[in-house]
């Protein structure tokens, strides 16, 4: 007699590689540049409503998020039934593929681009069609166009791009979005929008607003801080938003990430100038990188990208021993988070030493 056994797409789930935490080292300070994590501790306005809504962790959340629904659909000048919210954005991708995709449908997107497509594209059943980023790191949208078959169910455009950096246009993906056919679900992950400094930068709800196949899907995990509570949310055509809540989990999102999100939201303006903080740092050390002789792909993240290819865990080692930790991809490069200043520093310092 055989013991159960799981479906067998489970079994071909590429796993999730998280950022390692750095190891301790007698004397100098490390620094974990693995997993895009906004350096700067929580404001004590969101830790304070966090700890109220704690109080209440016998009850169950609000299932249907009210207070945060309302807050977002104020911020983004929409109504609520375009929103949808899970833990995460990473939370929604699974949740966007679940929804629209049978087994043997076809998802394509950019790689090497978000490590959790595949995953949740297998585990749904679904084929994933990976098209080769171009050779500055950037979405080849030609390529993507061309990928598309009456199978496609859905294509994601990752931007700015995790883990190389660059962004699309909006005029690229309004040309983009021209040549896709309506049946096909056009996911644009704006997970690290907020850092986004360049011109005809996307806009993402403005685009769903126009188009009737479009969702955005962003976070308040890398610009707000609320990494550790997973709150991600979806702005799309509210047939798109109830067919995301209706498979989504049952109190999913936690009433404290809840509040700590409202409390964020009432925060931008004081979070956001951290973000501008990031953005002068990321600047600095693009800067002193090219000085050094060392380019990176167009860094519009929190993090730049070194592609070093077969050179990478060499990279890694490189700055472990600087008291860094980066996150490689083996064979393909490493991604590196702007964090703290000394850590950028030596950031400039791995480049520095790794290019002689």
């Amino acid at each position: 007699m055989t013991s159960p056994q799981p479906r067998e797409c489970v079994l071909r789930i590429p796993a999730y590689v998280a950022g390692k935490p750095p190891k301790t080292r007698e004397g100098l300070t490390t620094y974990k540049l693995s997993s895009n994590e906004n350096p700067y501790p929580p404001l004590a306005g969101v830790v304070e409503a966090a700890a109220r809504a704690a109080e209440q962790m016998n009850r169950y959340p609000d299932m249907g998020n009210t207070a945060l629904y309302a807050a977002l659909g104020d911020k983004l000048g929409v109504d609520t039934d375009r929103l949808a919210l899970a833990t995460g954005s990473v939370g929604l991708i699974y949740q966007l593929v679940q929804a629209f995709c049978e087994p043997g449908d076809e998802v394509v997107y950019a790689w090497r681009s978000f490590e959790a497509y595949p995953i949740a594209v297998t585990a749904a059943g679904a084929a994933n069609v990976q098209v080769p980023l171009a050779a500055d790191g950037r979405h080849d949208l030609d390529a993507m166009v061309a990928a598309v078959t009456d199978r496609t169910k859905v294509v994601m455009v990752c931007t700015p791009n995790n883990p190389t950096g660059p962004s699309v246009t909006q005029a690229e993906l309004d040309r983009f979005l021209e040549r896709i056919g309506s049946h096909v679900l056009v996911v644009v992950d704006e997970a690290y929008l907020e850092f986004v400094r360049m011109l005809d930068a996307v806009d993402g709800v403005a685009t769903v607003l126009a188009h009737d196949n479009v969702v955005s899907t962003r976070t308040f995990s890398k610009a707000y801080g609320l990494a550790g509570f997973r709150v991600g949310y979806a702005v799309a055509p509210p047939a798109v938003a109830a067919a995301l809540r209706a498979v989504s989990l049952p109190f999913g999102v936690s009433g404290v990430a809840q509040a700590a999100a409202i409390a964020s939201l009432r925060a931008e303006p004081e979070l956001l100038e951290r973000v501008e903080g990031l953005v002068a740092e990321r600047e600095r050390v693009v800067k002193a990188l090219a000085d050094a002789g060392v380019t990176v792909p167009e860094a519009q993240g929190n993090f730049v990208w070194f592609a070093v290819g077969d050179r990478t865990t060499d990279l890694a080692a490189a700055a472990d021993e600087l008291g860094i930790v980066v996150r490689p991809f083996a064979g393909d490069g490493a991604r590196v988070t702007i964090g703290e200043t000394e850590a950028n520093d030596r950031v400039v310092e791995l480049g520095r030493t790794f290019q002689r």
